[in-house]
């Protein structure tokens, strides 16, 4: 058996103030050992908070490094545990009623430590099909592991990155919800030049485009962790959302992640090279 499934599979058992305890513990340790990831961190974050001091830089990153190693731990709950477990540990509140319109319909699920709990909260708890894109991971292990998880449900669909729009807009015409997470670089090709958080940042226009190529309404998904689990927020569809002009959607996509992040900055992606891909003739973002 894959061992890293076998682990977790061990970890599931653990009372969840241990589990948390010993991800504390990890976040803390990777945070003094993985220095080029703690300096991306750190680069981003010097970025995107200016207006911080250092030390108030530093805490948020210290906290965004224990933050993310519970996350990776509470993932052995989250794919192994009883769906009773998870019924406990996840609450799922806001604008379910847009869950009652049978219509196409995407969540834009920013990249906090917690992503993946928005998608089993949808096919695990509500059981809703819905499909996510993703990048297959180097490592067979992870990957395997991930893959697992992410379909346990029986009605999860994962789409390579690599295979194109097509199977995403087949889902939607179908009824399937789509969980999209688009704030990652993915390099100058296909992306617009769009400000996150004022930095001139490679944004792919996926959100605007499927939702118009698929004619979905747009609702967003936000994970956060918390002391008993996870709250789980489902937003009310955007009003004119797609407009004709996929910059401004792009721009407000952005926008509408920066205002989740503020809410607790720790609780999102940092240590991913969000600034990798520069503008023509920008200095490179990262040492």
């Amino acid at each position: 058996m894959n061992p890293l499934i076998l682990l977790m599979r061990l970890l599931a058992h653990l009372p969840l103030p241990l589990l948390r305890g010993l991800g504390s513990a990890l976040g803390m340790v990777l945070y003094g050992l993985a220095r080029r990831r703690r300096g991306i961190v750190q680069a981003n974050l010097a970025a995107c908070f200016a207006h911080l001091d250092v030390a108030q830089r530093n805490a948020i990153a210290r906290r965004h490094f224990r933050l993310f190693a519970q996350a990776l731990l509470d993932r052995s709950w989250l794919w192994h545990a009883p769906v009773s477990v998870l019924r406990k540990r996840i609450g799922f509140e806001g604008a379910l009623v847009e869950l009652d319109n049978p219509g196409p319909l995407i969540f834009l699920a920013p990249h906090m430590v917690g992503l993946d709990v928005g998608g089993m909260a949808m096919t695990e708890l509500q059981r809703i099909a819905t499909s996510c894109i993703y990048v297959p991971l180097t490592n067979a292990w992870a990957e395997e592991w991930m893959a697992q998880g992410r379909t346990r449900s029986g009605i999860g669909h994962p789409i390579a990155r690599k295979d194109g729009p097509q199977p995403v807009l087949r889902g939607l015409r179908k009824g399937i919800r789509l969980h999209l997470s688009p704030d990652m670089d993915f390099g100058a090709e296909g992306a617009l030049w769009v400000n996150f958080y004022g930095v001139p940042t490679a944004t792919v226009p996926a959100l605007s485009r499927f939702a118009k190529l698929g004619r979905a309404r747009v609702c967003t998904l936000v994970s956060r962790l918390v002391p008993g689990g996870y709250e789980v927020r489902l937003g009310e569809a955007w009003p004119d959302f797609p407009s004709e002009d996929v910059q401004a959607d792009t721009l407000r996509m952005n926008r509408t992640i920066e205002q989740w992040i503020d809410r607790d900055p720790a609780q999102y992606y940092w240590v991913h090279k969000r600034f990798k891909t520069r503008p023509p003739g920008a200095p490179p973002f990262y040492n």
